[in-house]
């Protein structure tokens, strides 16, 4: 999938929607969540690695179903989205380059590029631990409209738990 491409820049609005209706639920904003929403993210990825079992050497078990796996990597969308609005980001077309073909240390670099986001909330870390995590995609041969997908399916199921107060 190298040199193809996915256009994220929808989602934004999409993931600013969803934060504005928690915020006004829940009377919180981005700086008073920031460290919660950078666990949440390490967190749904921990959940992510958990269901391709990447790691699981000790296991025979296969992954789960592709639809677990987009699911949870949605998740970790949604906050990856979140965390790029309070700087600025609403536009990103990631033309995929993937440098590391091994899923769990693919997965250990997107948890460093994170740490580091938290130390150094900027732009320049943010796009890095974003493209990291996109570039994850490949690796399981899924194609953009899989993920997007996955996002506007769990987007839906976030809204209604927002309204059934989950």
């Amino acid at each position: 999938m190298t040199g193809d491409k996915i256009v994220i820049t929808p989602l934004f609005a999409l993931q600013a929607e969803l934060d504005q209706e928690i915020a006004a639920s829940h009377h919180v904003d981005y700086e008073s969540t920031f460290s919660r929403r950078v666990l949440a993210l390490l967190v749904e990825l921990g959940e992510f690695a958990n269901e391709t079992r990447c790691f699981k050497y000790w296991s025979f078990k296969e992954p789960s179903p592709k639809e677990v796996i987009l699911d949870e990597y949605a998740d970790g969308l949604h906050f990856l989205l979140s965390l790029g609005i309070p700087l600025g980001v609403t536009e990103y077309t990631h033309y995929f380059h993937v440098e590391e073909k091994d899923l769990t240390k693919a997965i250990m670099k997107v948890y460093a590029d994170v740490s580091d986001l938290h130390e150094h909330y900027d732009v320049d870390h943010y796009a890095k631990a974003f493209r990291d995590y996109l570039n994850i995609i490949p690796l399981f041969d899924y194609g953009e409209e899989e993920v997007l997908d996955a996002y506007v399916k769990k987007l839906s199921t976030n809204h209604k738990r927002q309204k059934e107060h989950y």
